[in-house]
């Protein structure tokens, strides 16, 4: 059932997530049918509402916790040591959760990001709350 805001509760989100995954050649088939009912029933409810969210995507290649009198003698060429060695996995962060870790690539002449390890669906749905 939904919640007052319009937004799925976790539950249903999850039954969603796991019906589209149980049947990738028949994604968005909840969507065909009626997904302007408000019934709460997630048989009519398709995962369409939700496809033009905007979302932040942040890619975490270290962290360190440094001294505001270090803050304040930063200048160029100054180097901060981050806590992964060199070769780790960077980590993907969606809306600042953890959503997979890859390497970096290089697209053309920008960077990017392989992924080669990605949360389960179950553990992201579990996360959203």
């Amino acid at each position: 059932m939904s919640n007052m805001n319009g937004r799925p509760d976790p539950d249903e989100l999850k039954d969603l997530l796991q019906t589209d995954e149980s049947n990738p050649t028949n994604l968005g088939a909840h969507s065909r049918q009626a997904t302007g009912s408000h019934t709460g029933n997630s048989a009519n409810r398709g995962l369409e509402f939700l496809y033009d969210v905007p979302l932040q995507i942040s890619v975490e290649v270290g962290r360190s916790k440094i001294l505001l009198r270090d803050l304040l003698k930063m200048g160029e060429g100054y180097v901060i040591e981050l806590d992964k060695l060199a070769g780790e996995p960077l980590d993907l962060y969606v809306n600042n959760r953890l959503i997979a870790r890859g390497e970096a690539v290089m697209v053309g002449d920008k960077f990017g990001i392989r992924l080669t390890d990605v949360i389960s669906t179950a553990d992201r749905v579990e996360n959203l709350g």
